[in-house]
């Protein structure tokens, strides 16, 4: 190959990546506002994210690849963790943390702070970023769904979370609601006996969770329970 045709690959190659790559972010730039779904920015969100900003959140915190990394990505917080469970580590996170090496130190928001800064983290949680992070990959939490249902007609831990519609409050692949955390992420931090314990009185191992009691659930029942959702973890029903 000549010096001159070696050349001209090069800028050829080149001046085609360069204007693919500005086509591309032109292409993504129009799309921002849809993307981000700007229609919802209201003024509790903005007041979310300047209380954010002024409590240096991100000094422990990742938020769309932008912070620290002492603490977890809260890119996807709300959809993994629900409304309750980000207001009570607002709230109270010397009790939400006592058993976590990594502490948060106690900020004293006020009320509205937190209620802002959950519409927030609300917000960024619903920003279409083509599924990232990983760890809080949508697409997989949805692949869940099907192994759920496949083992409903088999699993007897699963016939209860059904029962005592624990998606009223909880979600799992696709289906539920976002007041508590996923099943998903439960079943990666907890194990059964956990679960079936914090059924039997929420209060004693999360004081201030606003999650009921299970009381009425005999302990086996309880531990089926806790055997399901620990089960997801492993893509498996039982």
């Amino acid at each position: 190959m000549s010096e001159k045709t070696a050349k001209l690959i090069f800028w050829i190659g080149t001046l085609s990546s360069l204007v693919l790559f500005l086509a591309l972010t032109v292409d993504t730039t129009a799309q921002f506002a849809a993307l981000t779904h700007a229609d919802r920015l209201d003024e509790q969100v903005v007041a979310g994210k300047r209380a954010f900003e002024r409590r240096n959140c991100n000094d422990c915190h990742t938020i769309l690849g932008f912070g620290g990394y002492y603490a977890p990505d809260l890119t996807r917080a709300y959809l993994r963790l629900g409304e309750d469970a980000i207001k009570r580590r607002l709230e109270h996170p010397e009790v939400a943390f006592a058993d976590s090496y990594r502490k948060m130190p106690q900020q004293n928001l006020t009320p509205a702070e937190v209620a802002d800064i959950t519409a927030f983290l609300k917000w960024v949680a619903n920003i279409e970023n083509h599924d990232w992070p990983p760890q809080d990959s949508v697409a997989r939490w949805k692949r869940s769904t099907e192994r759920m249902l496949a083992a409903a007609a088999l699993s007897p831990g699963a016939a209860l979370v059904e029962q005592e519609n624990c998606l009223t409050c909880h979600s799992v692949g696709g289906r539920g609601e976002s007041k508590g955390p996923r099943l998903e992420w439960i079943a990666g931090s907890r194990d059964s006996a956990w679960i079936a314990e914090y059924l039997a009185d929420p209060q004693k191992l999360a004081p201030g969770s606003e999650m009921p009691d299970y009381a009425h659930l005999s302990p086996g029942q309880r531990q089926m329970i806790g055997e399901f959702i620990a089960a997801i973890a492993a893509g498996r029903g039982r």
